[in-house]
């Protein structure tokens, strides 16, 4: 059924926000002119806008405002090309229910109809999604090749059918776009096959890695790039156990990932479903006698488990990925996802302690400590895995985050207290960053408060802001920018609209925190081929002024959001924490590195001290006409790439 487009309370109220933004845009640009107006008051400077901000990003989003015309059928002109769409039962909301607010709106359904009346998304009440679109349009330089020879979707039940709404179907859809190209770099006519151990190798030290994404040139993702199949393939290793831990979970989709030898090896899921969700969770799963399950327990009020991580356990060692995606086909098709795939860990000598092979940045400790608060029985045989293994070559920290109420040492064992510690001991320098700017990344924004002096820019700020020896640096000064997709970064990309359905951010949560949104920057990602890509991915860093360096880099589940980072409580004393959530911190000295990792925006230039980053420096600030994507309000002025209107009720 089509959703109702009409202007609601919620939508005025977006709008109003929307011009006060603009008129706060204004403002800053023109106290930017006046060379005589001090900033000093401000906890961000907003840089001056780009000369030519006003010139359109792409041919697409030129060809995106010819509204008018007649198609010649109701789906897309020739310039378009079908692909099936990857079946996807469910999608990752959990990460904007972090208050009773923001839990009891997501139990309102929302639809999505389209102008072509070739889709519906609805939201349910088990906090996902399920997706009835038969089929996605996409624009012609998809390559059929990366599609993975998903099968076309079907409808599973009455609700989930497409509508057939016809709405506006006139809109003119975009037509052909040019394939763009690497400045100042030519493209192989014929790109050289790599195994994935060769990727693999390709990518060492950092071992940094984004998943592939269908639709892009093949040269994006053929380096620093790996799916799902790629980390599971027989070239990593001779696999006789795997662990998943992770918030969703497509268990016959999960099962063809595996190669045929490994599919009928044991493979334990943690999960966090409750009542009817982990009773379907092993419905999906009875037919595969080699799984079994671990709950993980959630006694915290919202909280969810979020983490992502894979132990993988071979006949000659063991491996750790930790990442940012769910194991659903969706999130490994079309999304810029990233993931740190640890070296092959060696078994211990049968002379040697289970407390041995721990490398200098406490890897071993430090998982040990996070499997062992889940406090489950079924993980045993996974702690004694890990004991058993040589884990000394591990380069990388452990940030995870463990819900409850965290007093002592074990304050500063999770969340954002555990990021200011190790960068307080492993840091950069104070006297070389202390004005670097600080970048956070996310897919997913939670309740913050009214005031940003009583989270944002005072806790969780101070951690991202420490350095080697000091968390107590003048907040004022940081330049604290925040990468989220605007509506047009959205709409313009590969998914158009439905790739919202992964970016929650609510216009309930948006109207308690209107200044955030002046911390604002594009996603951009030409640099990696994802500027399409809508993030899935969660990254943190640090950047020099000259955005050629990099002090620290961070890839993490972990959203915008206390309660995956955690809030601290009586008067400073107690970290509260309600989500499980893990990622992983990338510090130059671990790698040998004297100075400062090395960032550049030309993948021919990456070399083994080069931080291959996400995404695009300098950052695009938001300027005056930028909305940040908000997802449960409609958007019909202009159709996505593929023809779609976004109409939730």
């Amino acid at each position: 059924m089509a959703g109702n487009c009409s202007v609601s309370d919620d939508e005025l109220f977006a709008r109003k926000l929307q011009a006060e933004f603009d008129k706060e845009m204004e403002m800053s640009e023109k106290a930017k002119r006046n060379q005589d107006v001090s900033d000093s008051d401000s906890d961000i400077t907003i840089e001056p806008d780009p000369p030519d901000w006003e010139i359109l990003p792409s041919d697409l989003e030129k060809d995106m405002q010819q509204i008018g015309g007649k198609r010649s059928d109701n789906r897309t002109t020739n310039a378009v090309t079908e692909l099936t769409k990857p079946r996807s039962k469910t999608h990752d909301l959990s990460d904007s229910e972090e208050d009773t607010e923001e839990y009891v709106h997501s139990q309102n359904k929302v639809n999505q109809s389209t102008i072509n009346g070739s889709s519906e998304v609805k939201l349910n009440s088990h906090n996902s999604i399920s997706s009835s679109k038969k089929k996605l349009n996409v624009s012609h330089h998809l390559s059929e090749s990366d599609s993975d020879g998903n099968d076309e979707e079907k409808c599973t039940d009455d609700e989930s059918r497409p509508s057939t709404s016809k709405g506006s179907s006139d809109v003119t859809p975009p037509p052909k776009k040019k394939m763009r190209t690497d400045p100042g770099s030519s493209r192989s006519p014929k790109l050289k096959y790599k195994s994935p151990a060769d990727v693999y190798k390709e990518a060492q030290p950092l071992s940094f890695f984004l998943t592939k994404v269908s639709g892009i040139p093949d040269e994006f993702n053929t380096s620093y790039a790996m799916d799902l199949k790629d980390i599971l393939s027989p070239t990593m290793g001779n696999l006789t156990a795997s662990c998943q831990f992770n918030y969703m979970f497509e268990i016959p989709w999960i099962m063809k990932q595996y190669p045929e030898p490994f599919r009928s090896k044991p493979l334990l899921v943690v999960h966090g479903f409750q009542g009817p969700n982990k009773a379907a969770l092993q419905a999906e799963a009875a037919q595969y006698t080699n799984i079994k399950f671990c709950q993980a327990r959630l006694e915290m009020a919202y909280g969810t488990h979020h983490t992502k991580m894979m132990l993988l356990l071979y006949d000659d060692g063991m491996r750790v990925v930790i990442h940012t995606s769910n194991l659903i086909e969706r999130d490994w098709f079309q999304k810029t996802q990233g993931m740190w795939i640890s070296p092959l860990f060696p078994k211990l000598k049968p002379t040697e302690s289970k407390t041995s092979g721990d490398s200098p940045t406490r890897f071993k400790h430090d998982l040990l400590e996070y499997i062992a608060s889940y406090k489950a029985y079924q993980l045993k045989e996974w702690q004694e895995h890990v004991s058993n293994h040589d884990m000394s070559s591990a380069r990388v920290f452990i940030i995870g985050s463990s819900p409850g109420r965290h007093i002592g040492e074990k304050k500063h064992s999770y969340g954002h207290m555990k990021l200011r510690k190790v960068l307080n001991e492993n840091g950069p320098p104070k006297d070389q960053c202390k004005s670097w700017p600080v970048i956070g990344q996310f897919s997913s924004i939670g309740s913050l408060g009214p005031d940003k002096q009583k989270w944002l820019c005072a806790e969780f700020l101070q951690s991202l802001a420490t350095v080697k020896g000091s968390s107590s640096i003048p907040l004022s000064s940081i330049n604290f920018q925040l990468i989220f997709p605007t509506k047009d970064n959205v709409r313009t990309s590969l998914e158009g609209y439905p790739a919202g359905a992964s970016i929650p951010y609510s216009i309930h949560v948006a109207k308690k925190q209107q200044y955030l949104h002046t911390f604002f920057h594009h996603w951009k990602s030409n640099f990696r081929g994802r500027n399409r890509a809508m993030p899935h991915i969660k990254t943190y860093g640090r950047p020099s002024p000259s955005s050629k360096e990099m002090a620290w880099f961070l890839v993490t589940s972990a959203n915008l959001s206390k309660a995956a980072w955690g809030g601290l409580e009586k008067n400073g004393s107690q970290l509260m924490i309600r989500s499980y959530e893990i990622g992983v911190l990338f510090t130059p000295k671990c790698f040998g590195i004297k100075e400062m990792f090395s960032v550049t925006n030309n993948m021919y230039e990456m070399d083994k001290n080069t931080l291959p980053l996400p995404w695009d420096l300098p950052l695009k600030p938001y300027v005056k006409g930028d909305k940040p994507w908000i997802w449960d309000i409609s958007y019909k002025d202009l159709p996505d790439s593929n023809g779609n209107m976004w109409c939730p009720s």
